[in-house]
């Protein structure tokens, strides 16, 4: 199976370095927040922590100091008295998504010589820097820095793109929070950031000059260095005080002047020239203009070893979604995608309709928005409205402004363990901004996808890989257990027709003719006289969690068998031919290879992969295009739906939900007293 790294290819990790093998060492937190942080144990696996030593500590133990602050001190002082060594700890210069504690840090730098803010004292750090690559490293480094640019990451990934234009060729200041101890330990000080500005401002008598707020500064938590309303009436000099993401920024901009901040390093990988008025980790290697001499421990440096010192020997990285330690690429690729789906949409979304029991859900599925739930359209709203399908409809078009758009949200095709009718966690929707998926008297988004998109080589073979990953291991949409011993009769076709809820929308808006599922089984009786025709309720149906269509009582007068509790993927594989209406197990056929009539229009229906009874006229004309069967799954499973992982609640890939899945399955089922409560909740 797929996991999430290898999936990336363009930043595949090489086997992590596991610690070497010996006597156990043991480290001691002093501090109660460092010892707080849920993802230390991991970052730290080659120790076994303490908190706060009760007696004599352990021989060849070594003190946590975190950074520069006062507990850092402190641990330093303790170890002094006690003869232990000094481990230095401070975020990695990839972090995380988001800000503080809510959001622990994925990546953690160890130093058992100094700390790299200090340029007065030797680091680990400089040691690797200086040290020569070999051809591999020095590939693997520029790979890095080229995943870095494409994922558009930054040490921080909460903020959104800016979105207003700059002045062509404009030079970046960079402000820092007062007091920052990087400042200091990188030999400046407050008047450092005046002489910067002033040296932009000599140095590009025609440029315009950009200085860039600290979103610190921003929210009124800190101070910077500056008066801004004195900067703001220089002529040449504009204020970026957006919260705006630095890799938005990067691409923009001439030349960067900085102190000590990170963004110098950043600024490095996307190629730009870095003037620095500090001695932060990355000048005085020959690679940044510096207005301080460099300690005479720096030398000449290649970006490459730069870069592959600072983030792959010098960090320790976490993988967020297994927990364990994992290399710098791994976290790249993760967090890109968190980028990218953060930035879907509109920043505000009014979410209409939404009972409670989805609300958390439908946070995380539009995570990077800010949801407000609400039970009428605002007429004044200039974001968009989320609703679930199109059961909002009638009340939207008349009260929606024109610029308003609308997102309609369903259940993804690989859905959960259980039915979402006994208010099931998903792990997949779509969130459709043209239409919705089920709907054929309109386009939707995934319509767009299939008759537009370009399905590259690699995209192909990721699809056909998920596709035999699914089927493997028995996935369907909810993966219901059931029994898996049904014999089919010998000598004659087997046609399996699929019931569908009749009241679901899926039949309201993608039927072209027959409505019902005796319509469907009386059509396929017809067309088929002499198969043997298998019929199988909805599972919602057999749960009794909705309503029985119309004269199923009558079901026998048109197959041969109805069959309740066995696996549909078993069933899949003992059947000739699956001929549906608008179901999604006609998708689900044909991903196994299984010969699929339609008698409706659903979205898998048109390309050239189906037997179509059932397509208008308009419907043919939008799906004109002749896809193969795994252009049709990248579509379906990889472009238009998102998933949202049951261990971190974040943004995943399709291959990591497969393998939740599979572990979700594994695992005991809904409890009687759960659909007894979802039921009281749909009849309310």
């Amino acid at each position: 199976m797929t996991d999430f790294s290898v999936r990336q290819s363009e930043v595949a990790a090489p086997v992590l370095r596991h610690a070497s093998a010996g006597p156990e060492r043991h480290a001691y937190t002093l501090a109660p927040g460092v010892n707080r942080i849920p993802t230390l144990a991991a970052l730290l696996d080659d120790f076994r922590l303490h908190y706060r030593p009760m007696g004599r500590p352990a021989e060849g133990a070594g003190v946590l100091a975190w950074g520069r602050r006062p507990s850092a001190l402190a641990a330093q002082r303790y170890a002094a008295k006690h003869g232990l060594a000094v481990y230095h700890i401070e975020d990695g210069f990839l972090r995380s998504v988001g800000l503080g504690k809510d959001d622990p840090p994925l990546a953690i730098i160890f130093d058992d010589t100094g700390l790299y803010l200090d340029a007065s004292q030797p680091s680990r750090l400089e040691s690797l820097i200086a040290q020569p690559l070999r051809d591999d490293q020095a590939a693997r480094a520029r790979a890095l820095a080229q995943a870095w640019r494409d994922g558009r990451v930054s040490k921080y990934n909460h903020s959104r793109d800016l979105d207003r234009a700059l002045p062509d060729g404009c030079v970046l200041v960079v402000d820092q929070t007062r007091g920052d101890a990087s400042i200091s330990c990188g030999l400046a000080d407050a008047s450092s950031f005046q002489r910067m500005l002033d040296a932009a401002l000599r140095d590009h008598p025609e440029r315009t000059i950009l200085l860039k707020v600290h979103p610190d500064v921003v929210s009124g938590r800190k101070q910077g260095h500056f008066d801004l309303d004195a900067v703001r009436a220089m002529p040449r000099v504009q204020v970026l005080d957006d919260d705006a993401h630095p890799a938005s920024v990067l691409p923009l901009v001439h030349e960067v002047y900085t102190v000590t901040s990170q963004l110098g390093f950043e600024a490095l990988m996307w190629g730009l020239p870095v003037r620095v008025f500090g001695m932060p980790f990355y000048a005085g290697w020959g690679l940044t203009r510096d207005a301080l001499p460099a300690p005479a421990r720096r030398g000449a440096a290649t970006l490459e070893q730069l870069v592959h010192a600072a983030l792959i020997d010098y960090c320790r990285y976490v993988d967020p979604e297994t927990g364990k330690r994992c290399e710098v690429e791994t976290v790249v690729a993760w967090l890109a995608l968190q980028r990218r789906m953060r930035q879907r949409f509109t920043v505000d979304i009014d979410a209409l309709g939404f009972s409670g029991w989805k609300k958390d859900y439908v946070r995380q599925f539009f995570d990077g928005s800010a949801v407000r739930f609400r039970w009428r359209v605002r007429r004044s709203s200039n974001g968009s409205v989320a609703t679930w399908g199109r059961k909002l409809d009638d009340r939207l078009a008349p009260a929606l402004p024109a610029t308003c758009k609308v997102i309609r949200v369903e259940d993804g095709f690989i859905r959960s363990v259980g039915l979402g009718a006994d208010l099931t966690r998903p792990l997949s929707w779509v969130q459709d901004d043209v239409g919705i998926y089920y709907d054929a008297t309109r386009p939707s988004r995934l319509e767009t996808l299939l008759a537009d998109a370009t399905f590259s080589d690699e995209l192909v073979e990721r699809a056909a890989n998920l596709r035999r990953a699914i089927c493997d291991a028995g996935i369907t949409k909810y993966n219901l257990a059931g029994r898996a011993n049904w014999s089919r009769p010998q000598g004659r076709r087997v046609i399996l027709v699929p019931g569908q809820v009749e009241t679901d929308a899926s039949i309201r808006f993608g039927a072209s003719g027959i409505r019902s599922n005796m319509e469907l089984l009386q059509a396929v009786r017809a067309a088929n006289p002499d198969a043997y025709l298998l019929y199988k309720p909805h599972p919602d149906v057999m749960a009794g969690l909705r309503k029985v269509g119309r004269g199923e009582g009558d079901a026998a007068q048109w197959c041969d068998e109805t069959i309740g509790a066995v696996s549909f993927h078993e069933l899949l594989g003992s059947v000739d031919e699956v001929h549906v209406l608008t179901s999604l197990a006609g998708f689900e056929a044909l991903m196994r290879g299984v010969k699929v009539v339609t008698y409706g229009q659903p979205f898998y229906a048109g390309w050239g992969v189906t037997h179509d009874a059932g397509l208008t006229d308009a419907v043919r004309r939008r799906r004109a295009r002749v896809l193969k069967l795994d252009e049709l799954v990248a579509a379906a499973l990889i472009l238009y739906p998102t998933y949202v992982s049951r261990t971190t609640r974040r943004f995943t890939t399709p291959e990591r939900a497969l393998r939740e899945v599979v572990e979700w399955r594994a695992t005991p089922q809904v409890p009687r007293w759960r659909r007894w409560v979802a039921r009281l909740f749909r009849e309310a």
